[in-house]
């Protein structure tokens, strides 16, 4: 329809890539010859074919290498080749998986995979053993094989990751649970949140911190010298983030935010992003005039084009309207981890990383009880 934008396209997960140049590989081992292109076999069912960007064939080896086609998702692997390589393994070995440069090695408890192993995780490892293992069948083959992938330039693209915090050195990982990137779905985001929760509770931490951007995260590492494996990166996320946390319970968490995030938490949303709702200024005028605000301050703040304006005008008034967000947003957050032994604190900070509101920690209220049938 006319003025109605194309629709987003899908791409592949780096996990799609690595079996594809894997398969491609594995067959010139036992060929001599690349298929061009290549077809794998998604989790879901799907055949996609992927064109071979590279190919070498050694003594006792074959690369084969896979552009990274993310679609229209901002991906920062997008571009990227992705290099396998495979030699023959010992005698009933199965496929081992070995990384290469700028692909990560796990350091941390955790993870889906255990210290030591390469960042390959679970879904992409099964999805090239059984690629490996339709190539086998095809050529008689025993399909005992080493996979080393690499990624060029992988270990520059992963300091703009959060693979250092989740203790993954050395460059990327291999990611994927369905082979197929959706535009936006943020599901990588949400992922790197669950797995710095792991990796926390897996170092025994007993307080953790959500911070909602860099500026929050830095000021709130400050007030309670937390280390790295304690930050959650929880962006706008902040549902995503609860939501994980009630099955997987840290004791103490602190949610930490600029006041225009902190302001739509207390308004009640768990998703903080700009298309999902403003910020409203009569729930901070109504929150000014309950911390003992004046009508004709309410009538400013309503006034105010932003929320760091309103925050001004109740500061110049001597309310503190950063303490009545940040109890209104622990309210919110605590109905979202209801029923669980976890104490939920709220730090509200401005621009330049100033405390300008907190509610303290507090237990998360008991879940309703359900009714009996009569």
């Amino acid at each position: 329809m006319p003025g109605h934008a194309p629709p987003l396209r899908r791409g592949w997960t780096t996990g799609t890539c690595a079996t594809a140049a894997a398969k491609a590989a594995y067959t010139a081992l036992l060929t001599g010859s690349f298929p061009d292109p290549v077809e794998v076999t998604l989790p879901g069912g799907g055949r996609p074919a992927f064109s071979i960007a590279k190919t070498e064939i050694g003594d006792g080896f074959a690369t084969a290498g896979v552009v990274k086609d993310a679609g229209d998702d901002p991906d920062v692997t997008h571009g990227a080749l992705i290099l396998a390589t495979v030699r023959r393994g010992p005698r009933r070995s199965g496929v081992t998986f070995r990384a290469g440069e700028g692909v990560g090695t796990v350091t941390k408890p955790g993870l889906p995979v255990p210290p030591g192993e390469p960042a390959i995780n679970p879904v992409p490892r099964q999805m090239m053993r059984a690629a490996i293992a339709e190539v086998a069948a095809a050529h008689g083959d025993d399909g005992d094989i080493e996979i080393e992938i690499a990624i060029p330039g992988g270990e520059a693209l992963a300091a703009k990751t959060l693979n250092g915090r989740l203790g993954i050195v050395g460059g990327l990982s291999i990611l994927g649970t369905t082979g197929i990137v959706v535009p936006y779905s943020c599901a990588a985001w949400i992922a790197s949140i669950h797995q710095g929760i792991d990796v926390a509770r897996a170092a025994g931490l007993t307080h953790i911190a959500g911070a909602t951007g860099s500026t929050s995260e830095a000021a709130v590492q400050k007030l309670y010298g937390l280390p790295e494996t304690a930050l959650i990166d929880m962006g706008d996320f902040a549902g995503g983030m609860l939501k994980y946390v009630r099955s997987h319970p840290v004791p103490r968490v602190t949610i930490a935010g600029g006041v225009g995030k902190m302001t739509k938490l207390a308004q009640g949303l768990l998703d903080l992003h700009s298309r999902r709702g403003q910020v409203d200024l009569n729930v901070l005028a109504a929150l000014a005039e309950s911390a003992g605000g004046s009508g004709a301050l309410a009538a400013r703040i309503l006034a105010s084009n932003t929320a760091a304006e309103a925050f001004a005008h109740a500061e110049q008034a001597g309310i503190p309207l950063g303490d009545a967000v940040a109890r209104a947003a622990q309210a919110t957050a605590q109905a979202a981890v209801a029923g669980r032994s976890i104490e939920i604190e709220i730090a509200v900070f401005d621009r330049e990383g100033r405390l300008v509101g907190r509610a303290p920690f507090a237990p998360a209220h008991a879940a309703p009880p359900r009714k009996r049938r009569r």
